[in-house]
């Protein structure tokens, strides 16, 4: 089967072959993800506001044909407190997983790392409908917790093993490719949540099985067709083999160092690279998380046209994400812009598009096609991020990808747990007014961050890449002690 495997597609780069399975485990980790930002809207029962004003300040008269369709049906009596604290339980384990996950990548390879942060998800997303009947909100939050912890090694052992296959100038293009994942696992979590809950007999918990079983169909695949390198790879020709070799050598090596944690920690570039990624994440999981809740709350779309308004504006971000990166390796293969000044060019223009029009969809008001092409917009902007700040942890440190990327997973997924808890404190009626200083507060974040960035990232590859810590200093001490050597003594 190998064999036959290897003739046939002999033509097929199989580094890119990586980065589409990359891709396919983004798309079902994150439709396991999102899944329950649309069920929720279904499984809580209508809870009263204490302003009964359907006025443009508060929240929008029902439509006409879907009135009866609007309001959540569940059974479930928990406020907005307690569902902020269940939107974001996923995020606090996956908040652990990550510094540990991009280690173990790092060490011993991407592959099986990533597989099972894909298939230990999957089942326990499966459980997920018996869980919350038998234990409630407390069930919910402690497996969603367990879902989370399994899924955070992913996005650290994708970014350990597209380092290993990736080209220089392929780099922004495969990445983006890999990540994409998430957009195209929104898009489907939030689109078809909404037609399976329409036309189930099963209601919500259909989107469970469903996302749950794609996860587990999913990984024997993966391990199929998917190395960590290419020089263990049983498909590829020698002819890809010896390209990669050949242009990967210069930054890369087989078998890296201990991981130079002082550097990575004191290096300005990666914590500018962390404050980006920070102000991206803010405005992301703020709105994948809770952007159903304003279109079911706040503008009262039915639960089929919540799936598919909610899922629009991560379609486009996707297009963007794809057309961007490509145009930015073009760039800096070209050499008409340098990697660092790209990386700020794409980080301005997300940051501020995503900003104004996030914040100007909430003075649309109630006028429901302005509204949702402001998001469009704003959210589509996000895939100017990808070009720049979410790439920039394979610019910075090609041998430690891994353990860079996690550290920064980690930064994600503090804001990630953030997000809905700010989200629910702050709009505890689901009005306009409310969801208006939210969107504010996502302004500011991006004018912070996005200053942060542009002073102080850096496209190149940092020193310590090369080194470890102990080879460094040791070269540090020798550098002082022939410097002194040099120097004649004062008489």
């Amino acid at each position: 089967m190998l064999s036959s495997w290897k003739v046939c597609c002999a033509r097929v780069p199989q580094r890119w072959i990586i980065a589409v399975m990359s891709c396919l485990a983004m798309t079902t980790a994150y439709a396991m993800r999102i899944s329950l930002s649309i069920a929720i809207t279904q499984m809580v029962a209508a809870v009263e506001s204490s302003s009964n004003s359907t006025s443009s300040d508060e929240t929008c008269p029902s439509l006409e044909s879907t009135s009866s369709s609007t309001s959540a049906s569940g059974t479930y009596q928990w406020d907005e407190y307690t569902q902020g604290i269940i939107l974001s339980s996923f995020y606090w384990g996956h908040l652990i997983n990550h510094i540990p996950g991009g280690i173990l990548a790092d060490k011993y390879g991407g592959k099986s790392v990533a597989g099972l942060s894909v298939l230990i998800p999957a089942i326990l997303t499966l459980l997920i409908p018996v869980i919350v009947e038998a234990f409630g909100a407390t069930g919910l939050i402690v497996i969603r917790f367990l879902v989370g912890l399994g899924s955070g090694s992913l996005v650290p052992a994708v970014g350990a093993l597209i380092s290993r296959w990736a080209l220089p100038h392929e780099r922004s293009k495969m990445d983006a490719l890999a990540l994409s994942g998430i957009q195209v696992g929104t898009v489907i979590g939030n689109a078809l949540s909404g037609v399976l809950i329409s036309y189930s007999s099963i209601g919500w918990p259909i989107v469970f099985y469903v996302y749950g079983g794609l996860g587990i169909l999913w990984y024997p695949i993966w391990m199929m067709l998917c190395y960590n390198n290419p020089d263990v790879h049983p498909f590829i020709t020698e002819t890809e083999k010896e390209y990669l070799q050949k242009s990967m050598k210069e930054h890369m090596r087989r078998k890296p160092g201990p991981i130079p944690w002082r550097f990575i920690l004191t290096s300005v570039p990666v914590w500018a690279m962390l404050v980006g990624r920070a102000g991206y994440s803010w405005g992301f999981y703020m709105l994948v998380t809770d952007l159903p809740k304003y279109m079911n709350s706040v503008l009262k779309f039915s639960i089929k046209a919540n799936g598919f308004l909610t899922a629009l504006p991560y379609l486009v971000l996707w297009f963007v994400n794809i057309g961007s990166s490509w145009v930015a390796d073009w760039l800096i293969k070209s050499g008409k812009v340098s990697r660092t000044n790209v990386r700020k060019i794409f980080m301005t223009i997300a940051s501020m598009s995503t900003a104004v029009f996030i914040v100007a969809a909430s003075y649309a008001g109630c006028n429901r096609a302005l509204v949702i092409v402001f998001f469009t917009i704003g959210v589509g902007s996000m895939g100017l991020f990808y070009p720049s700040a979410m790439v920039n942890s394979l610019d910075l440190a090609p041998n430690y990808s891994g353990t860079v990327t996690a550290v920064g997973g980690v930064m994600l997924s503090l804001v990630a747990i953030l997000a809905p808890y700010v989200v629910g404190v702050i709009t505890p009626n689901q009005t306009l007014s409310e969801w208006r200083i939210v969107f504010w507060i996502t302004f500011v974040v991006y004018f912070v961050t996005l200053l942060a960035f542009d002073v102080w990232a850096d496209g190149e590859v940092q020193h310590w890449n090369d080194l470890n810590p102990q080879t460094r200093d040791q070269d540090e001490v020798n550098n002082e002690t022939r410097t002194t050597d040099e120097v004649p003594s004062s008489t």
